[in-house]
């Protein structure tokens, strides 16, 4: 798929999310976007090897942690184009995939852990 295509799936997955959290994101400064894969350095400060699958990451301080925080840069959703479609075998799965990266790492910038994710069943 073109990295355009993918882009638009992405928009669309951010578009689903209810408008009060997208109106948070807003003002939270908050840059979604797509990239082929993952760096080494985002792979490492994800405490994960070169092997190993990244779908998405969240860069940035969750609004959980901010207090006084006050945003110079925007924290930045990126989602991984390869990685998704290595692991998916349709384009129904890769739109369905980028929906739940898509909203676990919206997750993540609201604060909510991989733990909580999993117990909930976003894991």
């Amino acid at each position: 798929m073109r990295l355009r295509q993918f882009e638009a799936l992405i928009r669309r997955a951010v578009e689903e999310i209810p408008d009060e959290f997208l109106a948070i994101m807003e003002q939270g400064n908050v840059d979604v976007q797509a990239r082929r894969r993952p760096t080494k350095r985002q792979l490492r400060d994800a405490g994960l090897g070169p092997d190993e699958t990244l779908l998405g990451l969240y860069e940035g301080v969750p609004l959980t942690d901010r207090g006084g925080y006050d945003p110079a840069l925007p924290d930045v959703i990126t989602i991984f184009q390869y990685p998704i479609e290595e692991i998916c075998e349709t384009e129904e799965e890769v739109v369905a995939q980028v929906r739940q990266t898509v909203v676990h790492e919206v997750a993540h910038y609201f604060g909510i852990t991989d733990v909580e994710l999993e117990a909930w069943g976003l894991g």
